[in-house]
This record gives structure tokens, sequence and C-alpha cells, in this order.
């Protein structure tokens, strides 16, 4: 994939232990089912007592996931009963729909693999795209264009994995990929339920390309998936910054 001189630099994030960031757990309190630090069983307020009520602290924290959140992990932020969460999940679904009386919304609350995600409603797919490309002329950094490379020759391919390859973090690469049109969700890896990413018809497009068979030979100096074995899992840790 040729470099063109004049693509901006990009600093990468470097990959760093979650014990370096995150508070460690508060003794007695047993992780939860997905492997992360696990969080207080009491909150020091009632979410049901906040504006809008528990629904509304929900919606908040499903407005700001990159990911589908389990409802597990949903429970244990908002201190609520995982039942109970998965009752709100599926009434702000409705809600969403327009089932409740209201209008239908531009998006929507959907199950993706084992969580939740709000996503934009399919009917309005045109108009996004138009958004998120129109005037999207900036030069990919070289950080981009690296990142790219990766799940084109190696997807599908999981956040962990590209991670992995390239040795720093690219949760914020990835975003900018997915926003360009140029990479997408296909699917969850079976084992650790992360997301997969390919490329798209646009990023052929682009390239110039008719199919991924004809991007240049690469491929052979980059790892396979399976020696990237287990980067998802639950503790895994990633090289140190580029």
């Amino acid at each position: 994939m040729s470099h063109d001189p004049s693509v901006a630099p990009e600093h990468d994030e470097p990959v760093t232990d979650a014990s370096d960031d995150v508070p460690g757990p508060v003794a007695g309190t047993p992780a939860d089912d997905t492997g992360d630090v696990p969080v207080p069983d009491e909150l020091a307020f009632d979410v049901d007592d906040l504006p809008g009520g528990a629904l509304a602290a929900l919606e908040a924290v499903l407005m700001v996931a990159d990911e589908p959140v389990p409802a597990v992990r949903l429970a244990a932020v908002l201190g609520l009963p995982t039942a109970r969460v998965e009752e709100l999940l599926d009434e702000l679904a409705a809600d969403y729909r327009g089932e409740h009386g209201g209008r239908p919304r531009g998006f929507e609350l959907r199950r993706a693999g084992d969580g939740w995600r709000i996503y934009s409603s399919t009917p309005y797919a045109d108009v996004v795209g138009r958004f998120v490309l129109d005037g999207q002329t900036a030069r990919l950094t070289q950080a981009a264009l690296e990142t790219l490379a990766v799940v084109a020759y190696r997807q599908p391919v999981t956040r962990g994995q590209v991670s992995a390859v390239r040795g720093v973090n690219v949760d914020g690469v990835m975003r900018t990929l997915t926003a360009r049109g140029l990479v997408v969700e296909v699917g969850t890896e079976p084992t650790s339920g992360a997301l997969l990413y390919g490329t798209t018809g646009y990023f052929l497009e682009r390239m110039g390309l008719s199919s991924l068979d004809e991007l240049p030979p690469l491929a052979p100096y980059l790892p396979e998936i399976d020696a990237l074995e287990g980067v998802d899992e639950p503790g895994a840790t990633i090289g140190g910054p580029a």
C-alpha cells in the first residue's frame, strides 16, 4: 500500500496495563463475568432518584458505549438486578420504536452478540452516510493507514488483535476508520465475544480495487491471526508503545 509523504503524523496512544488506570476492586466485591474490574455492589445514590430514573440512567450509559455492553455489566454499573435491567432494555428498545405512543426515533437499541448497543436506524443509513462522509477529504494519518492495512490483510480481526500487531492501542484510530466508512463490524469472535472488523466496499472503491485479492502482497510480513490467540481475553496485555 503506497504512502503519501504528506500524510500527517499521529501519536499513537500507548497501551497500558489496566491496573495503572483503574482503581482496584473493593474488598469483598466479586468480579463480574466479563472479567472487568468489579463495580461496588452499592452506589452512593439510587439511580431511581435521578431525573428520569433508572431508565434514563441506563440510556445515558448506552449513549457513551462504543461496543455492545452485556446486561450483567450494565446491572453492575447501575446497582440494579440483572433481571430488571433486561426489562428496562426491552422497554427502552420499544420506546425507540415508537411503541409507547411516541414517534419512532432515528436510532434503535439492538442486541449485538452478548450485549446491547444503540445504533442509527437502518432506514436512515443513506442520510447518516452522507453526513459521515461529507467533507471527509482530509488524508488519513500514518497510524490510521497502518491500522487499516492490518484490518485489510487479516480480516476479520478484533481490535485487540490489531493492537497486538501494531503494539499500541488502536481504539481511537478504529473509531476514525469506522466513521470514515472504511471499516465495519462484521460479527463477533466466538471464544471471547469481541467484535470482529473488516473493510467495506467503500474501502475498495477508494483503493481502486475490485476485490481484496488485488491487494499488494504485504500479508506475509504480518503475523497470522492464530498467533494472536488470547489477546482479547480479560487481563491480556499488549506490548509497549511503538
